[in-house]
């Protein structure tokens, strides 16, 4: 047996780095960190965080949901970005200008995320939804489906032109279900058919321009009994054979209620793993990041996609990225458009 290396992302409880959180960096099961609103204060803070990061393993993978609207972590020193379906009614409007506009504010979101030392934002959510879901809502770009993969479509474009890999979630899609995964273990009844008619066309249609992918915490009894995050159908047949997906697969929080359904946070590891999860999340719970350590330590060997391709191509300095005329204009049709 050897240790399975870098395959766990954990969060932080505060602004600096404690003791125990350097240790734990520097553990060889631990890949990732993702960063959320309690480790911020402003722009300069979350930069020398980063570094302090950076000092332990320069390597390691940094991310942050920097989604716009009502899911933005960091705000003093950054753009206010609109939630996601303002700019898609643009595109529902005025397809030309509106997927414009969503280019430039991938490129703007990505570059202020990359000028901070990060890698990655968990962007974008490609559910299809308006209303339906308690945790989705304005974060969806739209509840029709062919909005969600113009709007996507150019909005990735965006981030990729900055430096930023993209990360679709939440496969197969969140938006057909009220409960949040969060609080709750959402079930949907619906069929594959019905699904590809909908929910899923965006994975359908720009698989091959994802760099990553989330899946949702939820069950689709009638396609398959295991919830999508631990299933080797969802992820392999569905995804990767059917869709031809060949990036990065992240599993959402595995301390989210919506995971107690494969057991203890062992079992979920390992039941991720197996379903073909590359790197496994797990945030809110420092016994649970633990617990996996553990198991990750014994854990044999397998061969997994590199996740150094999520790492930042390029990365702005925030003095150069402030004297372009490209930012100062997108950031003032922001504050025109949506205030």
């Amino acid at each position: 047996m050897s240790p399975l290396k870098g395959q766990l992302m954990i969060d932080l409880t505060g602004t600096d780095l404690k003791c125990d959180e350097r240790k734990l960096l520097s553990n060889s099961c631990v890949g990732g960190v993702i960063l959320f609103e309690r480790n911020f204060i402003d722009q300069k803070q979350i930069c020398g965080l980063v570094r302090q990061i950076r000092d332990i393993k320069p390597n390691l993978l940094i991310a942050v949901d920097q989604e716009g609207g009502r899911v933005q972590r960091f705000k003093r020193g950054f753009t206010k970005l609109p939630a996601n379906q303002r700019i898609g009614d643009l595109v529902n409007e005025d397809k030309k200008q509106g997927m414009s506009l969503c280019h430039e504010i991938g490129w703007l979101m990505a570059s202020e995320i990359l000028a901070c030392g990060i890698d990655i934002s968990f962007a974008p959510v490609v559910d299809v939804d308006r209303r339906l879901s308690k945790v989705i809502g304005d974060r969806a770009f739209s509840d029709e489906p062919d909005i969600v993969v113009a709007a996507t479509d150019a909005y990735i474009n965006g981030m990729h032109e900055a430096g930023m890999a993209v990360t679709a979630k939440h496969f197969p899609g969140h938006g057909g279900v009220e409960a949040d995964s969060h609080y709750e273990a959402p079930v949907d009844q619906r069929t594959l058919a019905e699904l590809e008619s909908r929910d899923l066309k965006p994975y359908m249609s720009l698989a091959s321009k994802f760099d990553a992918v989330m899946p949702a915490h939820i069950t689709f009894p009638r396609i398959d009994s295991q919830s999508v995050g631990f299933s080797f159908y969802w992820l392999n047949n569905v995804l990767r054979t059917g869709y031809g997906f060949k990036g990065i697969i992240f599993s959402d929080d595995l301390s989210m209620v919506a995971a107690n359904v494969a057991g203890t946070y062992k079992d979920r590891a390992q039941l991720a793993l197996m379903a073909g999860c590359d790197m496994i999340l797990i945030c809110n719970s420092r016994l649970g990041a633990l617990e996996v350590i553990d198991y990750l330590e014994s854990f044999r060997s397998v061969e997994t996609r590199p996740y150094k391709s999520m790492m930042a191509k390029r990365a702005p300095t925030w003095s150069h990225l402030k004297a372009s005329n490209r930012y100062s204009k997108i950031v003032q049709t922001l504050e025109k458009l949506f205030g």
